[in-house]
């Protein structure tokens, strides 16, 4: 336990109490530490954009040498440096001020060059033991001719070494990479723009001193973020640019798109000014779970260095995806607000500033930089040309001159004399006494006097400048030119007047159940239309128009899929892409793979697409051992079901919704046999039924085609022989079309008539279709191709064709 001392004070000690006012104390050392935040800390001065401890980080590296050619060496050493000899706070703070010059997303024109781990929007950066780092080249441009006497410098914190009170800034760094500081009753904000839209500006204000904001702002039209974006509405940056305080709102770059065959998505590849990607999926996360946003499935962050940002979020079937979109603008992060408040320092003093005065501060600045500088040079190259022109007055009279020196005593009695004899100057007589023997050869002397004219030169252009103010303000803006064109890039944002009438006031956020059709085409792609109308059955050929499928729902209907295990499998037309308006014969290039959608076993095969009305004449099914068979339309609730129970080794090879069961069904054999016979003639059943005869097969034949025609439209029979030894789909085989009217009707479960006479070489159709005109067929990879025309007896020999059929459609009329 601590003790009071009881030591009396010494015999000369005086007690002296001092009554103060506290209220008066506290305002007093409040202002103190308020002007230090202002002045020493949080705003940046409006000459050269920097904050002191950016300011003697940047002089701290200059005076280091770490220059972009050289080595990175480790922050640590640029921190302690800085630390030791600039400023005497702590290093955490200046670390913290050092990677932020350094982050690309950050500043507009990084100041440092940084290596390793710099942080990320969501992450911070490495220790800085971990982390090296030198000047950026735009660096340079912020100390350069720091040693011409541009800027007055000032005692460091101990008073043991000078430091810049401002840097030149050969470029204006405050508009550029903009700010952000919280002072003490005051704060700053400013946005950051492009190089070369700014030094336009300032060139044109140095040309035109009393322009207009207007005519600046056709030169900067508005802010240049480092990520890019959209700036939707420009009136608050004109009211920032006139009075120093303003608004707008940032969005992320972002368009709808295809992310899987069957989904439809929203990529995201840039974000507002400083918001990172882990900020609006967490946000977007929370909103789902509060059931706040619909129409979100999943979000995934694929932003790697070699592709930069990329968020996709994949939207559910059955959203608008523009109309999720506007949401995510509206409830998330994608759009946020940049409030703009240019305070800076001008003479020491806080001022909120507009762009013409940003301008102006910077641009007298920088001329008092080139003036000071010029002087610089001027006195340096007149202190040369002394020396230089001393120096050929010695030479001329060499000999003199050593034997001047021999005679005198010391270096004090020579330099009197030369002074006296060749009425030279101290500074030239010790320049001379000082002259190695080397110098004294005739190339010398020649050297001398042409650089004798070339400093003649220079001193008439630099005492030109420092005498014409024109001259002087014209030397300002070429340097800014070649600034501009050796730095400039081309500009990230993009401005926007408005963004426009919102989507979700007019569109629903949920896909509308309206009509379309669901299309399948012979190379087995699938997709839906956005039209209620009739598929139209003109128009110019396409790849993939060959239609071997149709069915009429609507978007959030459901339809059935039959495959050739005699199964039937529910689909729903949701999912499905949607084709654009067709304006012709429709073309399903824009679909997606069945596989996609089902995923059926091997040997399975999917063969058409059918309604799922309970209160339709249902489905009628043929296999390839000659059975057919109508479904009743009592379809069950669940995703697929047997649609009829086949002996063993038979597989359905055609099926076909029928409109009302006036149709013709209609066989075709491997052994070129046509049958047709009315629907009627076929009685429903179950789905647990096996069918009944259909068309009587020869010896070793098979079914090649089955299907349904309307008996009163204009059809025709299309017919293809080849050998049964070769594989499928390598011989052309000879094709024959003939009208369907040539063949006439048989009963059920009868051998039919003859449809194609088989040449030499030939003992099979390899390829069979009968349907509605006009006939469509497609080739590998569902390239068009052109059908002869239907002509011929039914039982006639084809003609050789030149490319290979893959399948055979027809429009839906």
């Amino acid at each position: 336990m601590a003790t009071r001392s009881t030591t009396p004070p010494p015999e000369d000690f005086t007690e002296r109490i001092v009554d103060i006012d506290v209220e008066e104390e506290m305002r007093s050392a409040f202002l103190e530490y308020s002007y230090s935040v202002i002045y020493s800390r949080a705003l940046p001065d409006a000459r050269d954009g920097l904050k002191p401890v950016q300011r003697r980080i940047l002089f701290g590296m200059s005076e280091l040498g770490l220059r972009p050619e050289r080595p990175h060496v480790k922050c640590s050493r640029v921190v302690g440096e800085v630390m030791g000899k600039y400023h005497p706070h702590g290093d955490q703070a200046i670390y913290d001020a050092l990677v932020r010059l350094a982050q690309p997303f950050t500043m507009r024109l990084p100041l440092v060059d940084g290596h390793g781990n710099f942080g990320s929007l969501d992450d911070g950066p490495a220790a800085s033991r971990y982390t090296e780092a030198r000047m950026a080249p735009a660096a340079l441009l912020m100390v350069t001719a720091l040693d011409e006497d541009t800027v007055d410098f000032v005692p460091n914190y101990d008073d043991s070494l000078t430091q810049p009170g401002v840097l030149p800034a050969a470029f204006p760094n405050l508009l550029v990479n903009g700010t952000s500081g919280i002072a003490v009753g005051m704060a700053t904000n400013m946005a950051p723009h492009n190089l070369v839209e700014v030094i336009g500006a300032a060139r044109h204000l140095i040309d035109h001193p009393d322009c207009s904001l207007d005519d600046l702002m056709k030169f900067v039209p508005g802010p240049d973020l480092p990520g890019g974006g959209r700036i939707v509405g420009l009136d608050g940056i004109r009211d920032a640019y006139l009075t120093g305080r303003g608004s707008f709102r940032t969005r992320a770059t972002a368009r709808v798109e295809k992310v899987t065959a069957r989904r439809m998505g929203i990529t995201v590849t840039e974000l507002p000014y400083l918001i990172g990607p882990e900020k609006v999926i967490e946000r977007v996360k929370t909103l789902v779970q509060n059931k706040k946003l619909q129409g979100i499935s999943d979000v995934k962050d694929l932003t790697d260095r070699k592709n930069g940002l990329r968020l996709v979020f994949e939207i559910k079937n059955g959203f608008n995806p523009d109309a999720v979109l506007e949401q995510l603008y509206k409830l998330t992060p994608m759009e946020d607000s940049f409030g703009i408040n240019n305070v800076a320092l001008v003479d020491g003093q806080p001022r909120t500033l507009g762009l013409k005065e940003l301008l102006r501060v910077y641009v007298d600045f920088r001329v008092d930089v080139v003036r000071r500088r010029t002087a610089f040079r001027l006195a340096k190259r007149q202190a040369r040309l002394h020396l230089v022109e001393g120096l050929l007055i010695a030479i001329l009279d060499i000999d003199e001159v050593i034997q001047l020196i021999r005679a005198s005593d010391d270096a004090a009695a020579a330099k009197e004399r030369l002074m006296s004899v060749f009425d030279l100057s101290d500074a030239q007589a010790e320049y001379i006494l000082e002259l190695q023997l080397r110098r004294l050869t005739r190339f010398s002397r020649i050297e001398l006097e042409a650089e004798r004219d070339e400093l003649r030169r220079q001193i008439a252009e630099l005492e030109a400048i420092l005498a014409d103010e024109k001259l002087l303000r014209r030397t300002v803006s070429t340097e800014l030119a070649d600034v501009a064109k050796a730095h400039g890039t081309p500009r990230r944002t993009v401005l926007l007047e408005s963004a426009g009438t919102p989507l979700t006031a007019t569109t629903p956020l949920e896909v509308a159940d309206d009509p379309c059709w669901v299309l399948l085409s012979s190379t087995g792609l699938l997709a839906r239309t956005s039209d209620a109308d009739p598929v139209p059955a003109d128009g110019p050929r396409a790849k993939h128009d060959a239609i071997i499928g149709a069915v009429r729902t609507t978007a959030r209907g459901e339809f059935g899929l039959v495959t050739s295990f005699g199964r039937m499998v529910r689909l729903s037309a949701l999912e499905l892409p949607t084709l654009p308006p067709l304006g012709g014969a429709p073309s399903l290039s824009g679909g997606a793979p069945l596989a996609v959608f089902v995923d059926l076993p091997r040997g399975e095969e999917p063969l058409t697409i059918v309604p799922l009305d309970p209160d339709g004449p249902g489905v009628a099914l043929g296999t390839a051992q000659g059975v057919v068979k109508r479904v009743t339309p009592d379809y069950p609730g669940r995703s697929d079901w047997e649609a009829v129970s086949l002996k063993d080794g038979d597989r359905v090879v055609g099926a076909v919704a029928l409109r009302d069961g006036t149709e013709d069904l209609v066989f075709v054999t491997s052994d070129a046999q046509l049958l047709r016979f009315p629907a009627s003639a076929v009685r429903p059943q179950g789905r647990s039924a096996g069918g009944m005869a259909g068309v009587r097969l020869a010896p070793g034949a098979t079914v090649a085609f089955f299907g349904a025609v309307d008996p009163a439209a204009e059809n025709v029979v299309v017919t293809s022989a080849g050998s049964s030894d070769a594989l499928p789909g390598t011989q052309p085989g000879s094709l024959k079309v003939t009208p369907y009217s040539e063949y006439p009707a048989k009963g059920r479960a009868t051998g039919g008539v003859r449809a194609h006479r088989f040449l030499r070489g030939e003992d099979a159709l390899v390829l069979a279709w009968v349907g509605a005109l006009p006939a469509r067929a497609s080739g590998a990879g569902g390239v068009a191709l052109e059908l002869p025309q239907a002509t011929g007896r039914r039982d006639g020999s084809g003609v050789a064709h030149g490319a290979v059929i893959a399948g055979i459609g027809a429009p839906v009329r």
